[in-house]
């Protein structure tokens, strides 16, 4: 097998793919009402064009890829694309990120095409809340999409939500409960500092080991050993069929372990979720780059990974892209 590393010695086999910028939701600490101007049809990667790159990332090691959006369940004919991409010889896991407005009404033909795992943003459990930070969503659909997704098996499920103080906060403990009922995985994700100080501010932000202390009020919390690999830190309740992870991006950054890449809907391949830098696959591919060519700039990518960001809490970043713009 394959394997390409970084100057630090890290085994880059991951790639993160967003296929779209746009969503369904409007989610205030996301976007402004009216959203924000999506890239032109024309200028987003096609399928075809991303099955080209994952088929030259898989000589080089990539073994897993995630599709994320935007919301990527908008997008017409992702199953095809899910397909092609399982098609790939080497490819051993691919993965979703979603909203769940549209699982259940995907999830069956996304697994029959190879989908393997899901993991769904949800920032609140109450419908008249979930509405308001949505500017419109409907929970219960949520709650359908998952129920549906565990029926065909894409377990185990992983439930993401980001604690925003005095915004959501106030449901933490509930979110951590319904590990003590389900095999779900909670995870926790710090709130970062990306786009609009009108989004972000310091005294919003919760570190994870203010959540793992609010957590542990509900009951006793041990460590937890999780064979997949990942930026989460798994815990459980004792005799809990779930478990409840918590993803530092801020205070206990996992870059030491970063193994993935990120390729952005039109095309730009990051080297890092912080970077500013970015490498224009798209063009390279609509100016008739050879595979060798392609090889040689996912080689780039590889080589310029930094070895770690300096975001913290104490500001927001406005020169980055918003994460819709990156790939969630």
């Amino acid at each position: 097998m394959s394997l390409i590393k970084d100057k630090y010695e890290r085994v880059i086999d991951y790639m993160r793919i967003s296929i779209t910028d746009r969503c369904n939701l409007r989610c205030v600490y996301c976007m402004p009402a009216d959203g924000i101007k999506p890239v032109d049809f024309r200028n987003i990667l096609s399928y075809e064009e991303i099955v080209r790159i994952v088929k030259t990332g898989v000589k080089l090691g990539v073994r897993k890829v995630r599709i994320t959006g935007g919301e990527p369940l908008i997008r017409k004919n992702l199953p095809y694309l899910i397909k092609e991409i399982n098609n790939i010889d080497g490819i051993e896991d691919i993965s979703i990120t979603t909203n769940g407005l549209l699982l259940k009404q995907y999830v069956r033909q996304l697994v029959d095409a190879g989908l393997k795992r899901v993991n769904i943003s949800l920032d609140s459990l109450r419908p008249e809340r979930y509405s308001e930070i949505t500017r419109g969503g409907d929970i219960k659909k949520v709650f359908e999409g998952i129920q549906e997704a565990e029926a065909v098996g894409l377990t185990p499920i992983k439930i993401n939500m980001v604690p925003i103080r005095g915004f959501n906060d106030d449901e933490i403990e509930e979110f951590a409960k319904i590990t003590m009922k389900t095999a779900y995985h909670i995870r926790f994700i710090e709130f970062m500092p990306i786009g609009s100080r009108e989004i972000w501010s310091r005294e919003k932000y919760i570190s994870s080991e203010e959540l793992r202390q609010r957590v542990s009020e509900v009951a006793p919390l041990m460590p937890l050993k999780i064979r997949r690999s990942g930026p989460a830190r798994y815990y459980g309740f004792e005799n809990a069929p779930g478990c409840i992870g918590f993803i530092s991006p801020i205070t206990h950054h996992f870059c030491n372990t970063c193994n993935r890449l990120r390729l952005t809907s039109d095309g730009k391949l990051r080297p890092c979720l912080f970077s500013e830098t970015e490498i224009d696959l798209k063009s390279a591919l609509r100016n008739g780059a050879s595979d060798e060519e392609v090889e040689r700039l996912l080689r780039l990518a590889v080589e310029i990974k930094p070895e770690g960001h300096s975001i913290n809490h104490e500001k927001s970043f406005d020169h980055l892209k918003p994460m819709s713009k990156i790939g969630g």
